[in-house]
């Protein structure tokens, strides 16, 4: 990818120069004409430190103001009266407004402060739509469902409110991020002929002119024009707005429907997963010039007039890249005219595969993402017990997020959250009957193996408490203050015997001085923070993952050595120092450690536990830069718009690998710099012409200054494909759908789980595909399947696999329930 605008911080004077004439010539490579030729840059300057963001080092506390603390009652209600399901309130609902808000925030700012936090994460805090009766019903509370972008929640209080609270923050030293939406808003919209109808995809109805011309929204998405629509001819389905909210959404451009898909409800797999309606929130047509630009306007406000620090996005994968491309660099740039030099905006990318999340700081010039295959890896190693090998192989696939203006460093990493469940709730889940010993430990280690390892922990409210919970969603937003839910009260807490039905904002808690203590001692060895990250052991089965953090500045050396398994090990561990002292500074074991001629320091820690070494001497400076070769140019990512470039180094110190490339014959760009080994990137090509050539070279920067060049070596910029597909096997379209399971004779059926009987069909609809059958059940507890063509030959269960796993359905009193099948993704769901 070429340069960016904004030029890296680790940069020499000289190498700056050389980049402004660097960026001058970009073009180059996308087979432009170049600027006037300058005389190249030596590559002593070109060759730079492995880059540093100014937000390397936070340490985030992600709170939800309705269930923190409770500043007053006055705005309990938002001034909607009494009636819940007007308000909202409802104390005694985990699905309803609890009472919390920004004043209660404000006064607890020194209890986040005494975790070591230095960053506030609001969840959102707009005026929202205060009650879905659609949904359960359910309340706003949780922010999502936005009308006004332009006010604070009455719930939660005012603009000024907020202003209070920055201000405390900044006060104490600590930074305030705003969760921010830019995919949807408040359900408002209706469809004709039903409010939350089922997606619609473009091969059936394409876009269409105000004149009634079809189109494809794709060839003007990231441009400054888009077609003149008509809702009444447009979309799939007519948008309708009922008289009394013409003008609900402000800013007033939020009011016309014909910058929504209307399209239906998403099923959050292809094409829907952007252009489809999330449980009947207004989907805003992200493709559209006017919306792009409004949403901007909308941020550049908060950033001017209230000072935030910078933004959480949510939903971003569910947002078109042209979106992104021109939404950060042009918020980033205003934030930094405006005097926020350090704003900072990281996404929501809900994915596991880092070649996907990489994508949003690289092709889509965001600056960061929320690390879920952070979350996943972790939970797996210090809550599952996996093998530390698995945890050394993550690490090891950091570069893919490398290049020239961003890095891995810059993650925000987590435990757990709002969405997905708290790390307690998987801890006691993964480890069920094990007591609170077993579990306290490993959510200390989990937070040990975040706070020691590279990225930004965030700390979810009331994990620092020991909160659990049976789940995600409602069920993880548990109040601070005294509950009166009764699913909360009954939830169990780690580490304490205390309960929901208290306040709980205990600084002696285990796991609040555990955390307070993790920050203490990374911001007295910021190494721990932003260092670079080796690898340096792992076991094969559970036990010792080990790993360096480099401080570049002193060329010391912090070992950590983490174990998963209950009883304590040992390993050897080889470092950059041989015949060498280390210093135990937390954790248990010997105080002092010592390496070999080799480097090599047999080091260890008790079971679920970590320990942590630092080095009394500096990493020995290197005579000459060791000699570097590029050993592999491959085509990599799932669809072929990345060439994973490698380099081998000869030698064993600390080094820093800066990769450069050029078309054949022109000037040598900066495409990302690694301090890990092995060393490599992987470099986006997605703007590149496809079968051209492309050049690549290394260079090595050691401990002492000197720089190596490797010789450059060709390769061929990949033509992008369509990924396979990576979900069910499709099999031929069933004659025949049924829904069985153990409710089958509740709907007229002679036997359960019978999957010829009539009344257990489906019916297709012919405009959507999907099967539907909706029946009325009794209360009580359900399992059920989807069976085809009226036989068990082929059946899907939970998750849409073959033969899988019964799907339980817990109806309280009797209702009316639609199944729904798709046969695309095999998956059978209810409402």
């Amino acid at each position: 990818m070429l340069p960016r605008p904004l030029l890296s911080p680790r940069l020499s004077r000289a190498a700056l120069a050389a980049a402004l004439t660097t960026a001058l010539t970009a073009t180059t490579l996308l087979g432009g004409t170049a600027a006037q030729a300058a005389p190249p840059p030596s590559p002593s300057d070109l060759a730079g430190h492995s880059l540093r963001a100014p937000v390397t080092n936070e340490n985030f506390y992600f709170v939800m103001a309705d269930r923190f603390a409770n500043g007053t009652k006055a705005n309990d209600t938002g001034g909607l009266g009494t009636d819940r399901l007007v308000s909202g309130f409802d104390p005694t609902n985990k699905g309803f407004y609890n009472g919390g808000d920004l004043k209660g925030l404000t006064s607890k700012v020194d209890y986040i402060k005494g975790l070591g936090t230095t960053a506030i994460w609001l969840t959102p805090s707009f005026k929202n739509k205060a009650v879905q009766l659609e949904d359960g019903p359910s309340a706003g509370y949780h922010g999502y469902w936005i009308t006004d972008f332009t006010r604070i929640d009455p719930h939660l209080g005012t603009n000024d409110d907020l202003k209070t609270l920055i201000a405390a923050a900044h006060q104490r030293g600590m930074k305030v991020y705003f969760d921010i939406i830019t995919n949807h808003t408040a359900d408002v919209i209706k469809y004709a002929p039903k409010p939350r109808p089922d997606y619609i995809t473009k091969a059936l109805f394409p876009y269409k002119d105000a004149n009634g011309t079809a189109f494809d929204d794709k060839t003007y998405a990231g441009t400054d024009t888009f077609p003149a629509l008509d809702p009444k001819v447009s979309f799939p389905y007519v948008p309708i707005l009922d008289p009394a909210d013409t003008h609900l959404k402000v800013p007033d451009w939020l009011n016309d429907v014909t910058n929504y898909h209307n399209r239906g409800n998403t099923t959050y797999q292809g094409e829907n997963s952007t252009y489809g309606d999330f449980s009947g929130l207004d989907d805003l047509f992200t493709e559209k010039p006017q919306v792009v630009d409004g949403m901007i306007s909308i941020y550049e406000k908060w950033i001017k007039d209230f000072g935030v620090d910078g933004f959480r996005i949510d939903t971003m994968k569910h947002v078109n890249d042209e979106f992104w491309q021109k939404f950060g660099p042009q918020v980033l740039q205003f934030a930094h005219e405006a005097g926020k030099s350090q704003f900072f905006m990281f996404g929501e990318v809900y994915d596991t595969t880092r070649d996907f999340t990489s994508r949003y700081t690289t092709t889509n010039k965001m600056q960061s993402v929320l690390d879920f295959p952070f979350q996943d890896a972790a939970r797996n190693y210090a809550s599952k017990g996996t093998s530390a090998a698995d945890l050394k192989a993550f690490f090891a696939g950091d570069d893919w997020y490398t290049d020239a203006d961003s890095n891995v460093y810059q993650l925000p990493t987590f435990l757990g959250n709002h969405d997905m469940g708290r790390i307690g709730s998987f801890i006691e889940a993964d480890n069920a009957g094990a007591g609170d010993g077993v579990w306290l430990a490993k959510d200390r280690l989990a937070h040990e193996l975040m706070y020691f390892s590279r990225g930004n922990p965030v700390v979810y409210y009331g994990d620092e408490q020991g909160f659990t919970g049976p789940g995600g969603d409602q069920s993880a937003r548990q109040t601070m203050f005294a509950s009166k839910v009764p699913e909360y009260l009954t939830d169990d807490l780690i580490g304490t015997t205390a309960t929901h039905a208290t306040d709980n904002y205990v600084t002696t808690h285990p796991l609040y001085r555990s955390i307070a203590e993790l920050s203490a001692l990374t911001r007295k060895y910021p190494a721990l923070r932003n260092g670079a990250h080796q690898n340096r052991y792992a076991d094969s089965g559970p036990g010792i993952y080990a790993f360096s953090r480099i401080d570049r500045a002193t060329q010391r050396e912090y070992v950590v050595v983490l174990n998963n398994a209950t009883t304590a090990k040992t390993a050897p561990v080889t470092t950059f120092l041989p015949r060498s002292s280390f210093t135990r500074i937390y954790g248990s074991g010997p105080k002092l450690a010592f390496s070999d001629g080799g480097g090599t320091v047999r080091v260890g820690a008790p079971g679920l536990s970590a320990t942590v070494y630092a080095s009394n001497g500096r990493i020995p400076p290197s005579h000459v830069a060791p000699s570097a070769q590029i050993s592999a140019v491959e085509t990599a990512g799932a669809d072929h718009t990345r060439l994973n470039v490698r380099a081998d180094v000869q030698g064993s110190s600390f080094y820093e690998v800066t990769f450069q490339a050029r078309t054949p014959g022109g000037d040598w760009h900066d495409i990302g710099t690694d301090d890990t080994a092995p060393y490599q990137v992987f470099h986006d090509t997605s703007a590149l012409t496809p079968g051209s050539s492309i050049e690549y070279r290394a260079l090595v920067l050691d401990n002492a200054g000197h720089v190596s060049t490797s010789a450059a070596a060709a390769g061929t910029v990949p033509t992008p494909v369509t990924p396979a597909p990576t979900g069910p096997v499709q099999t031929p379209e069933p004659t025949n759908v049924a829904v069985a399971g153990s409710l089958d004779t509740e709907i007229g059926c002679a036997a359960d789980w019978d999957p010829a009987c009539n009344q257990a069909q489906m019916t297709k609809d012919p405009a959507t595909g999907l099967w539907k059958l909706t029946v009325t059940l009794p209360a009580g507890d359900y399992e059920y399947k989807a069976a085809l063509n009226k036989k068990w030959d082929e059946n899907y269960g939970s998750g849409g696999a073959p033969n899988g796993g019964n799907i339980a359905l817990h109806l309280d009193a009797a209702r009316s329930v639609t199944f729904t099948y798709d046969h695309a993704t095999h998956i059978i769901s209810n409402n």
